[in-house]
């Protein structure tokens, strides 16, 4: 008598992850570790992401000198991010999990 295995499979919601993950990487990007997670970044999806990063927090760093503090800056970076990353998910959907662990790292600082 053959029993059947049933694979427990998660849905993942592509959108909610790549907004999740957006808003922590702007997180991550003004915050005082960036340095560390800009080195997982950079390791778990690669150097032209990395880049992205880097420029964000300049952007960030830029706008807080600039005004203060206005999180426009942030809910522009975080828009585009989420574009980002939807599009990065599309073309490797395997990378959600990554994604995920950046989101709970970042909400972690």
């Amino acid at each position: 008598m053959h029993t059947r295995r049933e694979s427990k499979m998660a849905v993942i919601h592509q959108p909610r992850v790549a907004w999740d993950g957006a808003r922590a990487i702007v997180r991550a990007a003004g915050s005082a570790h960036y340095e560390g997670f800009a080195n997982h970044v950079l390791q778990q999806l690669g150097s032209g992401v990395y880049g992205d990063f880097a420029d964000t927090r300049q952007r960030l760093l830029t706008a807080y000198v600039e005004t203060g503090g206005d999180r426009y800056v942030a809910d522009v970076e975080a828009g585009k991010w989420r574009v980002r990353l939807e599009d990065l998910l599309r073309e490797r959907p395997e990378l959600s999990v990554v994604i995920l662990q950046l989101t709970s790292e970042a909400f972690e600082l």
